[in-house]
């Protein structure tokens, strides 16, 4: 039988790096795409060094400020979810202890305990601490494992900025004649990396994700630059 190893994360451990992972990774792959399918986009129409930096600059600040916002809202409501069912299941158990004790016999039991193991079980926990167990068993939720907001925003705006610096410093520090080969070259290159990060931290084959940031980065990149050269034609 194979036993876990000392490295595995276990319970809200995995929850919030989970969660970290998410906001991390979202903000990183963002940062990266949107800012180079952006100064691509530029590129296609202008080989204009200050017009490519202005043009960056302002992608990764409105971006960085935006995921980091998105976050905040997001993770706020599912916090502010979690606490008022955290009230209710509170209020339930104040106001009729035996079926929710009951209930919690039928939690366990569904989870393949006998019905004398699973309402020797639901005694314990609720003897220990009720909510908490109704949290846990019947929720899913972790009283001390609360979402948090500003974690969540502050990772995407740090990750989004880190990711979206390397296409914009890879698009204006080379000479013209080799601008859009190096950035193209960079922003695939990280999008390998950040896709086989992810699914390595997540414990998960790193062969799609890195598939799906590839595809996704190339396809922005090839799009926008598309659009770009045709104003430059256009004359607009």
């Amino acid at each position: 039988m194979t036993q876990p190893t000392h490295d595995e994360a276990h319970g809200g451990a995995l929850g919030t790096r989970l969660n970290w992972l998410r906001a991390a990774v979202l903000g990183a792959n963002d940062g990266i795409v949107s800012t180079a399918g952006l100064v691509v986009g530029v590129a296609g129409a202008t080989d204009d060094r200050s017009a490519l930096l202005t043009a960056g600059l302002a992608g990764l600040l409105a971006g960085s400020l935006s995921m980091a916002a998105g976050e905040y809202v997001s993770v706020s409501t599912q916090r502010d979810s979690e606490r008022a069912a955290l009230a209710m299941e509170k209020r339930e158990l104040r106001e009729q202890p035996e079926a929710e004790l009951e209930e919690l016999v039928d939690l366990l039991a569904a989870r393949g305990l006998s019905r004398d193991v699973a309402r020797e079980a639901a005694e314990q926990l609720t003897r220990r601490d009720a909510l908490r167990a109704h949290a846990r068993v019947e929720l899913g939720i972790d009283p001390d494992e609360l979402a948090n907001p500003w974690h969540a925003a502050w990772a995407s705006l740090l990750a989004f900025t880190v990711g979206a610096s390397l296409p914009l410093l890879a698009m204006v520090l080379p000479p013209a004649g080799l601008r859009l080969a190096f950035t193209v070259c960079c922003v695939l290159g990280a999008l390998v990396l950040t896709g086989w990060s992810s699914a390595r931290l997540g414990a998960a084959p790193p062969g799609r994700a890195v598939l799906r940031n590839v595809t996704g980065g190339a396809l922005a990149m090839a799009v926008t630059y598309a659009a770009g050269s045709l104003l430059d034609v256009a004359g607009v």
